[in-house]
Order: structure tokens, then sequence, then C-alpha cells
């Protein structure tokens, strides 16, 4: 191939893998930043682990602290936190009033916080995240429990991850985390699962077509700039000839 046409295509080759990683970058967002929460075996009426992913937002500061609320209206009546290098956990226990039946027995004191706190000097640094992990039940008769988080830095600044996630609106800035419950003999949901479907906001789907438009747009561009640069490479052959 003649080195005229070598070098406009080389030019579009550099410029089209720019154009499609800055898509990349674009279609990914932030919402992989948020405190989520999942699990493999947690299904109505039995016992599993669930395991919260917190990844630290902040550029300067460390996360030092993380504390759970767990659900009092649908209590669990065993829960235990799975020990961490480096942190402490704390269980908090509060009064059900009144008691509720959960797997056949009357519950009236259940946990309701657990906190995840960094030794000194430790911490989730900045571009790192962690994971910790409850194990507990029996889960209630439901499809999906939430589980508001408040992510402490080690500047005083908190994070609080406890805004719903409603159907048919945008996502919110903090959304709090949600447990899809496995239904008995469906196939387990990886530990970093995100938020059912049920409650994916719309906005989501909006902005991944509207990606998906973009990179068809510029692919044409970028077609219709090689079809160019071909014919002005074919001109000036003619011309010379």
């Amino acid at each position: 191939m003649s080195p005229h046409l070598l070098r406009p295509a080389r030019r579009l080759s550099a410029f089209t893998v720019a154009v499609l990683g800055g898509l990349l970058v674009l279609g990914t967002g932030t919402a992989s930043a948020h405190v989520t929460v999942g699990s493999a075996d947690a299904a109505p009426g039995g016992y599993g682990k669930i395991t919260f992913r917190v990844p630290n937002e902040s550029d300067a500061a460390s996360t030092v602290a993380l504390r759970i609320q767990v659900p009092t209206d649908t209590p669990l009546a065993s829960l235990r936190a799975q020990p961490v290098p480096g942190w402490t956990d704390i269980l908090t226990t509060s009064a059900i009033d009144p008691p509720v039946q959960v797997g056949g027995d009357s519950v009236d004191t259940a946990v309701s916080v657990v906190e995840f706190r960094a030794d000194p000097g430790g911490g989730i640094a900045p571009g790192q995240f962690q994971e910790f992990a409850l194990s507990g039940g029996p889960f209630p008769d439901a499809a999906s429990l939430t589980f508001n988080a408040v992510q402490v830095y080690s500047d005083g600044s908190e994070a609080a991850w406890i805004e719903p996630t409603v159907e048919g609106q945008a996502e919110p800035e903090h959304p709090a985390p949600v447990l899809t419950l496995t239904a008995a003999g469906a196939a387990p949901v990886p530990a970093d699962a995100r938020p059912p479907a049920a409650t994916t906001s719309t906005a989501d789907d909006g902005h991944g077509t509207a990606v998906t438009a973009l990179v068809l747009a510029v692919l044409g561009l970028l077609a219709g700039l090689g079809g160019l640069a071909l014919g002005i490479s074919a001109r000036r052959r003619t011309v010379a000839s």
C-alpha cells in the first residue's frame, strides 16, 4: 500500500482508539464507586453470608469506619461479623417492641447496628476498596433487604448511603445498599452484585442507549473520514499520472 494511504489510515486508527477509549470511560460512570451488598446464598427463611463492598471515594482521606444499619422491622435472629485484619467490629443490639416471630421463635432483641473501625493509622486508602462480611439469618420472606450505611473518612467527613432507589426515577447520589435474596433453587447471586433489576433507574438505561448511539455516530463519522482520505489520495494519483 502506498505510504500516502498509510499515513491517513494510521492517523484515523489512533483517533478511533482515543475516541472509543473516552466513550468507554463515559459508559462506566461513577456507579461502581457506590457501597454495595450482595450474597451467594442468602435466601428467604434461610441463613447465609452477605458481603459489603466499600470503595474509597476520597482523593486525600482514608475510610476509617463503616456503620451498617440492620433492618429491625425484619430482624435477623442470628448475626455475626467476619473478622477483618486491621479492623475491629462492634455489634449493637436493640430491643424489638413489639417482639416479632422469626422462624417460629419470638425475638425481642436483635443486632441493629454493625460497625467496623480501622485500627489507628489504618483504613482504606484512596484508590482502594475493602470487603466486610456478615453471616446470619433467618432472612425474611422478601425479595430484598435495604441496609443503610455510613462511611467515615479520616478527615472527619462522612458519606451517608441511605437514599432509596425508586423505580422510574434517576438513581440518587448516595443510594442505600440493597441485598437481593435468592429464591429457593435459584442460581447464586455474586458477592459484588448490583441492586436488583426492579430498582434499577430508567435513567441508567437511557444513559446506556445514549452512549451506544454516540459510539455508532462516531464510527459513522470515522468511516466517512476514511472514505474522504482514500478519495483525496486517489485524486492525487490521478493528477500525478
